[in-house]
């Protein structure tokens, strides 16, 4: 068989599953951010939760107490309510919005700094952090993508940022991985470079593959398949590779997920051990922050999780660091393999389907109020471009559904 035929609805059910699983799991992880860092500041983020304290008082982190829950537990916008935006969800928002405006595919430096500047605040608060915030600084200079994340201009280049704010290009490309990192590139080294571009690429495979069929009966048996696969991708020398080999190698062999995170810590942040450096070279908070120990967390999160979408968020949650990073990204991805009819159905409650992009971000229509709906149909159109533009593909309007060329 030459071709991969998609159905554009249950694609669109899809997207919108991604939306609100991504927000459930944000939202959730928001609770316990930055509570558990490993190595102390100032007395604060010592320690870590096991997963005896779901449920149980979550304990103040690194700037004091959330302001969303009082204890460690699953956070939902319900039906007459609306999800806000957070930086797990803006930047793909804004990466979104501009590729459905834009005349091509290809996005230039020009129009992401543009992008950047038109919606995100340069004043008051503006939910910007380490990477994302120095290449924000740099565009209002005149800098232009990629040079915005060059190491001798950004000296947080190895942090978190790229990874939470460009999974979403795995989703215009559907089986399709290489394209989906011809899309995603240059946001990626909007603010990435090395280690935390790949890891970046390492997840907008994982999402470009979330479509692709597979023999795989089980979420627990694909997403496994779709990690090594995207695995291949991370060079073998990359501290980001042997992370992953190193949390892979521990479930392998059945041992709790909390020892594995602590070996993480021990090996990584205390021994420095591959190469990573990032808890000396950080002096903020021995590199909380950055893109590799947050995906080693994140795989810990992903292959204990096991693909059940609960699961998956407690583990990401209690895990430490930046909590709410890998609970959007493996929440989203697994809402997206669900649909949004299911994961409402896991959580046994309708949830809201409302996204309000202005709590983050600024200059969006409606006074930033979105629907999870309008934002799928946004993704299906880029779909629809990418499939006949870059993929040789075709749209079958009677049985409404892309043919894509193998």
């Amino acid at each position: 068989m030459n071709n991969t035929t998609i159905d554009r609805k249950i694609y669109k059910d899809q997207l919108e599953g991604f939306w609100l699983a991504q927000c459930i799991g944000n939202w959730t992880g928001l609770i316990t951010e930055m509570d558990k860092i490993g190595i102390p500041v100032e007395g604060k983020g010592e320690g870590f939760y096991t997963r005896e304290d779901w449920g149980k008082p979550d304990q103040p982190n690194l700037w004091g107490s959330n302001n969303y829950s009082e204890t460690i537990g699953f956070l939902f916008a319900e039906k007459d309510s609306i999800w806000g935006a957070d930086d797990d969800t803006d930047i793909e928002y804004i990466y979104q919005d501009l590729l459905y405006h834009s005349n091509n595919l290809d996005l230039s430096g020009s129009q992401i700094r543009e992008a950047w500047i038109n919606h995100i605040h340069k004043e008051e608060e503006n939910f910007l952090w380490v990477s994302n915030q120095r290449a924000f600084d740099l565009m209002n200079e005149g800098i232009l993508p990629p040079e915005t994340s060059d190491p001798k201009r950004n000296p947080y280049y190895e942090m978190i940022d790229a990874q939470l704010t460009t999974e979403i290009f795995g989703f215009f490309a559907p089986t399709k991985p290489k394209i989906a990192l011809e899309l995603g590139s240059l946001a990626v080294r909007t603010t990435a470079r090395e280690n935390a571009a790949w890891i970046a690429e390492f997840n907008i495979i994982m999402y470009a593959l979330a479509s692709k069929k597979s023999p795989h009966s089980r979420l627990k048996d694909k997403t496994m398949w779709m990690a090594q696969e995207a695995r291949k991708h991370l060079p073998a020398s990359s501290y980001a590779a042997k992370m992953y080999d190193f949390v892979l190698s521990y479930y392998q062999q059945q041992i709790p997920w909390e020892q594995t995170r602590d070996a993480l810590h021990e090996k990584y942040q205390i021994r420095q051990e591959d190469g990573y450096q990032w808890a000396t070279l950080d002096k903020s908070c021995h590199g909380c922050f950055a893109a590799g120990i947050n995906f080693g967390a994140s795989m810990i999160s992903l292959l204990y999780g096991e693909g059940d979408l609960k699961e998956t968020i407690k583990i990401g949650v209690l895990a430490g660091w930046d909590s709410d990073n890998p609970t959007a990204t493996w929440s989203g991805l697994l809402g997206f393999m669900m649909g949004k009819k299911e994961v409402e159905k896991t959580f046994g409650r309708p949830l809201s389907s409302k996204f309000n992009i202005h709590r983050t971000r600024k200059g969006f229509p409606n006074n930033g109020i979105d629907t999870f709906e309008n934002m799928a149909n946004m993704g299906i159109s880029i779909v629809d471009r990418v499939v006949i533009e870059k993929m040789g593909g075709h749209i079958d309007t009677e049985k409404d559904r892309w043919i894509i060329p193998n």
